[in-house]
């Protein structure tokens, strides 16, 4: 008979946890290149190539990973107070439509106000699209999985609308599509005839901000007796609806950011296909990282580098770049595994045995 028993805690082997995980969805991957006919040592190297190979590749792969390490905070904050946010990729539209809205013309400023002004708007939109949810949860006991993620397709059914009408850019030729955002808000170029953009320095900074608040706070105190345990947490007489509350507007604030930097600072303005999926990757971030604003930033350019490679890979040997998806899937099933046995292990015991 097997019985599960909850281990010691092991700051090593928790820090080993995600660092295997990706190592073994990358070595599990290596399984579909073989059926597929690729030498998977050559395909491996494609990958690295893409990514390291030329500064041009490198900071691809850093415009890739901008806008999941915003994700990626947006669902290790909410997740750390048992917040399940599912819906980044609802929030990163309704930020970036607050950021055309804003940002294409209907005001007339100079940079230094109108790239402030775009980042709040787009940080408000975002916020607002959780609070319902959380609201929801603490004062219904709705359960927020569903309704942040029933609530992705009500705001991208709303953007679309918005995109053929009020939005809808008058000299897209009828591509619904909203207008470019003007050249005072859009975010500066970090490097010249490069597409990386300011949004990487937003990212590393909130990730910077929220390590402090979570580790040198009372209030990142209270977000994680309150993930930990919100009945005890209440009893020890902390707020839990404000906290959960305030957890909501900063997870959706840093989503909608994401969204902002998307239109903002690299495709200038707003279709319905914007984000291939940052919401939902930003999951297998935040999970990858064990929830640590730190380890985001590291599990973002993990992410990012796969995506990039394999699209490299995939037009050097004709594997299909859907291979990268595959890699993400099996690092967030690898790492919820890992993180079981990080904490319990299997013990076997005889049979009439205490």
């Amino acid at each position: 008979m097997i019985r599960i028993e909850p281990r010691a805690p092991n700051r090593a082997l928790e820090i080993a946890v995600p660092v295997l995980a990706a190592l073994l969805s990358l070595g599990l991957a290596a399984v579909p290149l073989a059926l597929a006919g690729a030498g998977v040592g050559r395909a491996f190297g494609l990958m690295l190539s893409g990514v390291f190979g030329s500064v041009f590749a490198f900071t691809e792969m850093l415009t890739r990973a901008t806008p999941l390490i915003l994700t990626g905070l947006a669902a290790a904050v909410a997740f750390r107070a048992r917040l399940w946010n599912i819906g980044a990729e609802g929030q990163l539209y309704l930020g970036a439509l607050a950021a055309v809205a804003v940002g294409a013309g209907a005001i007339d400023a100079p940079p230094g106000v109108m790239i402030p002004l775009v980042l709040a708007a787009g940080a408000l939109a975002g916020a607002a699209g959780l609070m319902l949810p959380a609201w929801l949860k603490t004062r219904f006991g709705a359960d927020e999985v569903v309704t942040t993620l029933l609530l992705n397709f009500v705001i991208l059914l709303f953007v679309q609308m918005m995109l053929e009408g009020p939005l809808k850019d008058p000299m897209g030729m009828g591509w619904p599509q909203s207008a470019p955002v003007t050249e005072a808000a859009a975010l500066p170029q970090l490097l010249p005839r490069m597409r990386l953009h300011a949004g990487l320095l937003i990212g590393l900074g909130a990730a910077l901000v929220l390590w402090f608040v979570m580790a040198r706070t009372v209030w990142g105190l209270r977000i994680r007796a309150v993930g930990e345990n919100a009945a005890a947490a209440r009893h020890a007489g902390i707020p839990v609806t404000r906290t959960l509350l305030g957890v909501a507007a900063l997870s959706g604030a840093l989503a909608g950011l994401a969204g902002v930097g998307e239109v903002a600072g690299l495709k200038g303005y707003l279709t319905a296909d914007l984000s291939p999926g940052y919401g939902y990757a930003g999951i297998v971030v935040a999970m990858l990282a064990r929830l640590s604003p730190a380890g985001v930033v590291l599990a973002a350019l993990f992410i990012a580098s796969v995506f990039v490679g394999a699209d490299t890979m995939s037009r050097s040997i004709g594997v299909s770049s859907y291979l990268a998806d595959l890699v993400v899937a099996m690092s967030l099933i690898t790492v919820l595994l890992g993180g079981f046995f990080a904490r319990y292990r299997l013990v076997r015991v005889r049979r009439g045995a205490a």
